[in-house]
C-alpha cells in the first residue's frame, strides 16, 4: 500500500481502527497531505470531539471521507470556536451537528476572518438574526462563498431586477438559501432572460424572484425550454404560456411526464374543459393529482356541479367541503376511504 510509511503509520492505525478500507485511506491521503503528519491520537481526539456535539458514529466515517482535514485541526483552535459560533444562530440542539455533516469544510474557514464578516454582510442586507442562522444551517456551503467574487455580483444581480429595496434580498436569500450558489453569469442570467423572451415584465420578474427564486435556479436548456415546448405542443399559444407563467412560475420546471402532462391529460379528457380553462387559473398546475384535483373532480361529478377551477380549487379542503356539501367530519379525515375521501374507490366499500 502507498501510505504505509513509517511516518503516517500512526494515523494508518486509527483508519483501520474505523473501518476505513485501503481505497479509502488513500482517497484521504490524496486529498489532504498534511494527515501524513497527525498522530493517532490527535486523530482519536477529534473523532471524539465531533461526537460530542451530536454527530452520529454512523455518519462519522462521511464527514471525514469528505474532509480528511478535519483531523488535522486543533480542537480548541479551529473546532471549538466554529461549533460554539454556529450554536449561537442555531435554533434546535442538532442543527449544527446536521450542518457539519451536510458540509465538513466548514472547519477550513475561520470564525473572525470568514463567518463574522459573513454575518455582518448578511446582516446589512435586512436578514434577522434567527433567519440568519436558519439560512446558514440550512445551507452551510454558505460560509465558503467569497463575498467579493460570489455575494457582491449576485446582490447586484437582484439590484438590477429592482429588488434592492425593504429587504427584499434579504427574504428572497431567507426563502431559498441554495440560490447563492448558482454562477450568475451561466444559470441566473441566462434564466431571467428566457423568462423575458417568453413575455414575463419586470414587476413579473421580481415577483418570480421573491416568490418562487427556485425557478431561477433551473437551467434554461435542460428544464424551462423543454416545457415551453411541451405546453406548446399541448395547443397553448406562446401568449397563454406567457400567462401561465406569470400566474405560476413553476409551470416551467414541473416535470413533463409526472406533472404537466398527467394533469393536461385530466383537466381535457376526465373534467372535459378546455386548455383555455388552465389558462385563466395557471395555479391549477400547483395542485396535486391524487389529492386535490381527482377528489374535488369526484365531488362536483357526484353533485352534478359546474364552475370554475377557480371556484374549485382556490379555497382550503375544509371550504370546499362545507361550500359543496360535504359533511365535515369526513371532510376532515382525509385518509378515510370513504365515499367523500380522495382514497375513495367506487364500489369499494357499501
Amino acid at each position: 500500500m502507498e501510505t504505509s510509511s513509517s511516518q503516517n503509520g500512526s494515523i494508518l492505525w486509527f483508519f483501520r481502527d474505523k473501518g476505513f478500507d485501503d481505497r479509502s485511506i488513500n482517497e484521504m491521503f490524496r486529498k489532504c497531505k498534511r494527515l501524513e503528519d497527525v498522530q493517532k491520537e490527535k486523530a482519536f481526539e477529534n473523532w471524539a470531539y465531533l461526537s460530542s456535539i451530536g454527530i452520529q458514529e454512523r455518519k462519522l466515517p462521511s464527514v471525514v471521507m469528505k474532509c480528511p482535514k478535519i483531523l488535522t485541526f486543533g480542537v480548541e483552535e479551529r473546532l471549538e470556536p466554529m461549533v460554539q459560533c454556529l450554536k449561537t444562530l442555531a435554533a434546535k440542539p442538532d442543527e449544527v451537528a446536521a450542518a457539519i455533516v451536510k458540509f465538513p469544510y466548514i472547519f477550513s474557514h475561520s470564525v473572525e476572518e470568514k463567518l463574522c464578516p459573513l454575518l455582518a454582510f448578511f446582516e446589512a442586507l435586512g436578514i434577522p438574526e434567527k433567519q440568519l442562522g436558519k439560512m446558514i444551517l440550512i445551507n452551510p456551503r454558505i460560509i465558503s462563498y467569497s463575498i467579493e467574487l460570489k455575494l457582491i455580483k449576485f446582490v447586484d444581480f437582484l439590484a438590477q431586477l429592482g429588488l434592492s429595496g425593504d429587504g427584499m434580498i434579504g427574504k428572497i436569500l431567507v426563502k431559498n438559501p441554495f440560490i447563492m450558489g448558482y454562477s450568475v453569469d451561466n444559470r441566473l442570467q441566462p434564466t431571467v432572460e428566457f423568462l423575458k423572451s417568453v413575455g414575463l415584465t419586470k414587476l413579473d420578474l421580481q415577483r418570480v424572484a421573491v416568490n418562487y427564486p427556485e425557478v431561477l435556479c433551473r437551467d434554461v436548456k435542460k428544464t424551462l425550454e423543454p416545457n415551453f415546448a411541451y405546453l406548446r405542443s399541448c395547443g397553448f399559444h406562446d401568449k397563454q404560456i406567457a400567462i401561465l407563467v406569470t400566474g405560476y412560475p413553476p409551470v416551467l420546471i414541473k416535470s413533463i411526464k409526472n406533472s404537466l402532462e398527467p394533469k393536461i391529460k385530466f383537466l381535457v379528457e376526465v373534467m372535459g374543459r378546455r386548455i383555455d380553462d388552465a389558462v385563466n387559473y395557471p395555479e391549477f398546475f400547483r395542485y396535486g393529482l391524487k389529492k386535490t384535483l381527482e377528489f374535488r373532480q369526484r365531488v362536483l361529478t357526484q353533485r352534478n356541479i359546474e364552475c370554475s377551477l377557480n371556484e374549485m380549487l382556490s379555497s382550503n379542503q375544509k371550504k370546499f367541503s362545507l361550500r359543496f356539501g360535504l359533511r365535515k367530519e369526513l371532510a376532515i379525515l382525509l385518509d378515510f376511504k370513504g365515499p367523500f375521501s380522495p382514497n375513495y374507490i367506487p364500489g369499494s366499500i357499501h
